[in-house]
């Protein structure tokens, strides 16, 4: 990856909480860098920090120690060019698909027949062209997580973090919301985080894998993954790379 421009850059972060029973260590000294238009996934077992990384990455949460350095430039505080999708996407119940999507370019004050067109433009790339009138509950739960990918989408991230997005999802709906975001991806190639506790899930999306330790999470190991795409989960070579991630996880396989 050393000929990508690196779009961000972790250094040293160690995250410490203080509660009831005293001081209490989440992340520990983890560094890891993130280059232009990427799939990097982060791999580590659940409660492990995972999603305290991606707050101080994102600039919801401050770190206590370490720099988070965002083109070349020490950055604090949110960041308008990195967008995030959540595992509880929160959508507004009594707002539409469209409504939904074009929420955030609501809120920046963009005119409506220019953010219905952006908010139509992903909605049909998420493969929900048609259910724009639709309600949340009366979506599944993969259609919900796609108005989800939609609405991050819409804002024109650069960077774009996903905090195990898939995770509540059967086992069939989350092969397809896979495939689907790897499109996406391939089209927009856009930077995007990817975090998850699926090892599987991690050697099928990434273009690297960073594998973090259980709690207090830090780096144990990066992966490149050179495998082409697309990816087949039965073939040796996915096999044997599988094998090797789950051999130095914390994971409970």
């Amino acid at each position: 990856m050393e000929q990508l421009k690196k779009r961000m850059e972790v250094k040293n972060i160690t995250k410490t909480f203080f509660g009831k029973k005293g001081y209490f260590t989440a992340i520990k000294e983890v560094s890891l860098d993130v280059y232009d238009g990427e799939f990097l996934v982060i791999l580590g077992p659940g409660r492990c920090g995972k999603t305290v990384l991606l707050n101080i990455m994102s600039g919801l949460e401050e770190q206590t120690a370490g720099s988070i350095f965002y083109n070349g430039k020490e950055w604090k505080g949110l960041n308008p060019e990195i967008g995030m999708v959540f595992q509880k996407l929160a959508l507004m119940p009594f707002k539409t698909v469209i409504e939904n999507v074009e929420l955030g370019l609501k809120f920046g004050g963009m005119e409506k027949e220019k953010r219905r067109e952006i908010a139509r433009y992903y909605i049909e790339l998420v493969g929900l062209k048609g259910f724009e009138d639709y309600y949340p509950k009366q979506l599944s739960g993969g259609m919900q997580q796609r108005v989800g990918i939609a609405r991050a989408y819409a804002v024109n991230p650069k960077l774009l973090i996903m905090d195990e997005p898939f995770g509540k999802l059967d086992a069939q709906t989350r092969y397809q919301m896979q495939e689907d975001l790897l499109k996406i991806w391939e089209k927009e190639r856009r930077t995007v985080i990817f975090v998850t506790n699926n090892i599987e899930e991690a050697c099928y999306l990434g273009d690297r894998i960073i594998l973090l330790s259980d709690c207090p999470a830090k780096v144990k190991e990066v992966y490149p993954i050179d495998l082409p795409r697309p990816r087949d989960m039965v073939s040796k070579e996915f096999l044997d790379l599988r094998t090797i991630i789950s051999d130095n996880t914390d994971l409970s396989i």
